[in-house]
């Protein structure tokens, strides 16, 4: 009879271990999907992060700098560092034009980025390309610094916001932001490919 309790006893316990067991694999499973459907959702979403590194196009001007774009909350911000020691104490005119190709001294990159097919003018004005981004004052050393924050712009969204593959540009002289389509800007001094 103490053979049988004994006996019963364990099957119980063993009954009890398996289906912890179980319920522990189950569990675990359900991690591995949630996790598995985590990684997922994440590599299908839109980069969050893209920079240009802009260097000059003519031998004897010097242009560097960056313009890094980071995606928060459904807007695009970017932050423009250049240096043109040849400009100093003056402004140059900086744009996103429609390639991302530097070649020929920036002619590559060909017109500014226009994908709403407005006038050029004034970053906010009632008419502005997209990649109308401005004038940016340059300081005794020739650097200078502008931010941006716009949901007009994506990284990696449809053809109407997506800044990627498309170039930053710095020109020679000031956007007057009336000449049309470029604002009689000057030459293309600076460019560099925004990945």
């Amino acid at each position: 009879m103490k053979f049988l309790q004994t006996c019963k006893h364990l099957a119980i316990a063993a009954f009890f271990v398996s289906s912890m067991g179980i319920i522990s694999c189950n569990n675990s499973e359900a991690d591995t999907k949630s996790e598995t459907a985590d990684s997922a959702q994440k590599s299908d979403s839109q980069p969050l992060h893209a920079q240009a590194v802009i260097t000059g196009t003519y031998a004897d001007t010097t242009v560097d700098g960056t313009a890094t774009f980071d995606a928060v909350d459904g807007k695009v911000k970017m932050v423009l560092n250049i240096t043109v020691p040849a400009k100093a104490n003056q402004s140059v005119a900086v744009h996103l034009h429609e390639h991302g190709d530097c070649g020929d001294m920036g002619k590559g990159a060909h017109g500014h980025w226009n994908p709403t097919h407005k006038n050029h003018g004034k970053w906010g004005s009632a008419d502005f390309h997209s990649g109308d981004i401005g004038n940016v004052q340059l300081d005794a050393k020739g650097k200078g610094s502008m931010e941006l924050e716009t949901d007009l712009w994506s990284i990696g969204g449809d053809s109407t916001t997506n800044i990627l593959d498309k170039s930053v540009i710095v020109h020679g002289g000031v956007d007057d932001y009336t000449s049309q389509p470029a604002g009689n800007a000057g030459s293309r001094i600076g460019c560099g490919v925004i990945k």
